[in-house]
């Protein structure tokens, strides 16, 4: 007898072994129908895997969080069968799941084209009306090397060659095709629908330049078309939004080769830059931070102490000087040490704030960079906490209201919080790393926040709350970051005077809310599609004349305005009124001023927003009220 325990505890008991399948059946034939696969004793199975003995099981269904990487390797082998179908000769190499999607490489005769897509993803729909059953085999290596050599497929070959002898291997074969893989995989190519192909790229063999070049399709597939619709206006808004893009049409910065990963500052851009960097000011001033900066350039010796060499001097850049090697800092935090440790406090001062706009350089790969998004030369509003292991909590939650209301003020709406936990790679032993993330956890519990935690993400010298702000187009970005780190201080030196007059290692805290300026700009960019906020916008309103008569009046107003704070600009051209406002619509102005005799006699400006809104004549002291209530933070 087998008895088999579902997830609300009940208990089914069967007579002989059973599948996944056949659980799902004998309890409906619903169930049975939407079941992909299964979870026995919590491992992710097919839903043909025999059950021989007492066990719990979970059906996994479209609704379960297992789903949609199930579906999207099944269909990345659905592809590499319709691209072999299409072009026999066609190998087929490796292929994962990535986010949102898949990606197969291919050792073919040519290399595959955009041109191709289309008639693979037909061949894709065939597949999945055949309604395939998918089944799992399971050979040793040697015989997995010849059955794989026999297909012709000697780059899958190579990769099972470099498996260990005794180990077995798993293949998953639906029709006339088989792959390795260890799975799950969906029962049958019917159960796959939802999917399109999106891009083909050149990949070397093994990632090794020396290697062929093989062809990349990369693909998405979701639960159901509506996510899939989602999807892929997601794709098309984000195109639209660019921050690059916009940042050329609104001439806010640039970036060369001379300078890869580093960002050139227009006019336009560094007006958003200050507007941020004053807004984030005024935060670190009423939140009783003492702004500081400390030298972009370090001795070695300091990052060997901090433990920056040993686990981060990889993405480090250095320079040599008088025979000292010297590195580019990536990070504030030694700096800050260095500030506090100019003073011996008292348990009295503490907790000690001091933040920076300090600017760090990290040694990214060339090809994981991104506009302003990623980059190698960045500044972070960096802030630094010093305090006793009993302030933890209540800095913790006065951060992360401070943290919630900088996101609502830059126009963030849902935000989500994880906790990011013990990396492989850190410094401090298990006791320290206990003491730390349960601080953490602690503090969250108290500010009543709810949060999932990341197993593995911590930094290497404690674990870190994580903000990631949802954008307009649905999208997640990591930002602000909260970490407890009780290493640096002991490594570096940092002590403080107790209550018993006993020397001890403060408790570091490291915090930043919206991280790098640079990627946090872009963010915004994308998030407003350019059309930030009056506060933020570069120029926030430009005041124009119909004819050369009004020009005067029109350089009054503005001088008017700028003398108030605003950052406007005037239009004196002779040009049409319609041109004008066309142009600076474009550039994304969010108040265009018209002035006309009537106006230049009344001392009134015609006020026009951007998405076209008439809000007619008024006078010139109203509409700086308007702008001084809708620009007051």
């Amino acid at each position: 007898m087998i008895e088999i325990t579902l997830p609300d505890g009940s208990k089914k008991p069967f007579d002989h072994p059973v599948t996944v399948q056949d659980v799902a059946a004998s309890i409906g034939a619903g169930l049975a129908k939407a079941t992909l696969a299964g979870k026995v004793d919590g491992q992710l199975v097919d839903a043909g895997f025999s059950i021989d003995h007492d066990a719990s099981l979970q059906i996994v269904t479209d609704k379960s969080p297992e789903a949609l990487e199930i579906l999207r390797h099944s269909t990345a082998h659905l592809m590499g069968q319709a691209v072999q179908r299409l072009f026999p000769g066609a190998q087929v190499t490796i292929g994962p799941v990535i986010d949102n999607g898949f990606f197969y490489d291919f050792a073919y005769e040519r290399p595959f084209t955009p041109e191709d897509l289309p008639k693979i993803e037909a061949e894709m729909h065939k597949i999945v009306a055949e309604q395939l059953p998918v089944t799992r085999t399971v050979k040793s290596r040697d015989e997995a090397v010849a059955f794989f050599r026999g297909l012709g497929e000697e780059y899958k070959a190579e990769i099972i060659e470099g498996i260990p002898a005794n180990e077995d291997l798993s293949l998953y074969s639906q029709g006339e095709f088989t792959d390795l893989c260890r799975g799950p995989h969906v029962p049958n190519t019917g159960k796959l629908r939802s999917f399109k192909l999106m891009k083909v790229a050149g990949a070397y063999w093994r990632g090794d330049s020396n290697n062929a070049m093989l062809t990349r399709i990369y693909g998405t597939a979701w639960l159901n078309d509506k996510d899939l619709k989602a999807y892929l206006f997601q794709l098309e808004e984000a195109e639209k939004r660019d921050h690059r893009k916009i940042g050329k049409q609104l001439d806010l910065f640039h970036q060369q080769e001379e300078s890869p990963g580093m960002v050139f500052w227009h006019p336009n851009g560094w007006a958003i830059w200050q507007q941020v960097e004053q807004y984030m000011r005024g935060v670190y001033r009423k939140s009783g931070y003492q702004e500081v900066r400390c030298p972009q350039v370090l001795d070695v010796s300091l990052w060997k102490k901090s433990g920056h060499w040993d686990n981060y001097k990889e993405n480090m850049f250095f320079t040599e000087s008088e025979k000292h090697t010297f590195a580019l800092k990536p990070m504030n935090c030694p700096g800050h040490v260095q500030v506090f440790n100019t003073t011996l406090h008292s348990y009295r001062e503490l907790p000690i704030r001091y933040g920076e706009f300090g600017g760090c350089h990290r040694n990214e790969p060339s090809g994981a960079l991104h506009g302003i998004m990623r980059v190698r030369a960045f500044t972070q509003d960096d802030g630094h906490i010093f305090c006793t292991p009993e302030q933890i909590e209540p800095e913790v939650t006065a951060f992360h209201a401070q943290a919630m209301q900088v996101y609502a003020d830059f126009g963030f709406e849902h935000i989500d919080v994880a906790l990011a936990l013990r990396p492989e790679k850190r410094i401090g032993d298990d006791d320290v790393w206990d003491r730390a993330e349960a601080a953490l956890r602690s503090a969250l519990s108290a500010a009543g926040v709810k949060w999932t935690e990341l197993p593995g993400e911590g930094a290497f010298y404690g674990p870190k709350i994580e903000y990631h702000m949802k954008d307009s187009i649905g999208r997640d970005w990591q930002v602000g970051t909260m970490q407890v780190d009780f290493m640096m201080p002991e490594r570096l030196g940092a002590e403080y005077v107790d209550e018993h007059s006993q020397k001890r290692h403060p408790v570091m805290l490291h915090r930043a809310i919206v991280g790098s300026m640079e990627r946090f700009i872009g963010i915004l960019i994308e998030h407003h599609a350019g059309l930030l906020p009056a506060w933020l916008a570069p120029v926030q309103a430009v005041a124009f004349s119909i004819t050369d008569a009004q020009a005067d009046y029109a350089a009054q107003v503005t001088q008017t305005l700028v003398d108030k704070g605003f950052r406007v600009q005037s239009d004196l051209r002779n040009e049409k009124v319609g041109y004008k406002i066309r142009e600076h619509t474009m550039q994304k102005v969010p108040y265009l001023l018209v002035v006309g005799d009537r106006e230049k006699e009344t001392g009134t400006v015609s006020v026009r927003t951007r998405s076209g809104e008439d809000l007619g004549s008024m006078p010139l002291a109203d509409f700086i009220e308007r702008l001084e209530t809708e620009t007051r933070r």
